[in-house]
C-alpha cells in the first residue's frame, strides 16, 4: 500500500486541492485584478481628464494623466507574460520618461496657477470621483496584497503599492477639490497639484529604474 501516495492525496484535498491548480488559480486571480486595473484607471483618467478641463482644475487634469500613464504601466506587467523580462524594462522606461515629464508639467502649470491667481471652477463630477477612487484603489491594493503573498510575487507586491500610491494622490485632489468647492479657497487646486509632484516623480524615476512592476526580489513568481 503506497502510504506515501494516500497521504498526498488526503492532504491536497485537506487544503483544498492540487498545488497546481491552487496556483492556477492565484495567478488568474492576479491576472483579473490586472484587467480590472487597467478599465478601471482608462475610465477613471478619461472622466479626470474632461472634468479637469471644464474646471481648470491643475490637480484633476494631473490626477487624470497620472490614471492614464497607470495604464501603460498595467499593460507593462501584463507584456512581460508574454514577451518576457526585456520587453518590460523597454516599456517600464518609456512609462518612467512619461511620469517624470507629467511631474514637470503639473509643477509648471501649479506654480502658474499660484503666480497668476488663476481660480478653477468648482467640480461636482472631480469630487465624486476621486471619492470613488479613493475607495476603490484601498480595495484593489489590499486584493493584490493578497494575490501578491499568494503567488510570491514581488512584482505584484510592487503593483499593490503602485495602487496605494494611487488611493494617496485621490485623498490630496479630493482635499483640494473640496476646500475650493466649499470655502472658495482657489489656491488649494494648484497647492494639491504641487503635493501630487513628487509622488507622481517617484513612480517615474522608480519605472526607470525598473521598480514599478519589481519588487527588490525581482519579477519572478508571476
Amino acid at each position: 500500500m503506497d502510504l506515501d501516495g494516500e497521504h498526498g492525496r488526503a492532504g491536497a484535498a485537506m487544503t483544498g486541492g492540487h498545488p497546481a491548480t491552487n496556483q492556477s488559480r492565484a495567478v488568474a486571480r492576479a491576472q483579473r485584478l490586472e484587467y480590472f486595473t487597467i478599465v478601471w484607471n482608462s475610465l477613471e483618467g478619461l472622466i479626470a481628464l474632461l472634468a479637469g478641463f471644464l474646471a481648470a482644475s491643475v490637480a484633476l487634469v494631473g490626477f487624470g494623466f497620472d490614471s492614464v500613464i497607470e495604464v501603460s504601466s498595467g499593460l507593462a506587467l501584463l507584456w512581460r507574460l508574454h514577451h518576457g523580462e526585456r520587453a518590460e524594462r523597454a516599456t517600464l522606461r518609456i512609462v518612467g520618461a512619461c511620469f517624470v515629464v507629467l511631474a514637470l508639467y503639473v509643477a509648471y502649470d501649479s506654480v502658474h496657477a499660484l503666480w497668476s491667481r488663476e481660480a478653477p471652477h468648482a467640480s461636482l463630477a472631480g469630487i465624486a470621483l476621486t471619492a470613488v477612487s479613493l475607495v476603490v484603489m484601498r480595495l484593489l491594493a489590499r486584493a493584490k496584497r493578497q494575490a501578491a503573498a499568494s503567488l510570491g510575487s514581488g512584482a505584484m507586491r510592487a503593483d499593490a503599492r503602485q495602487s496605494e500610491f494611487c488611493m494617496y494622490l485621490s485623498a490630496i485632489v479630493l482635499g483640494g477639490l473640496l476646500l475650493n468647492a466649499l470655502l472658495g479657497w482657489w489656491w488649494a487646486d494648484p497647492l494639491a497639484g504641487l503635493v501630487m509632484v513628487p509622488i507622481i516623480g517617484k513612480e517615474g524615476i522608480d519605472a526607470l529604474q525598473g521598480k514599478a512592476c519589481c519588487g527588490g526580489d525581482g519579477c519572478h513568481g508571476r
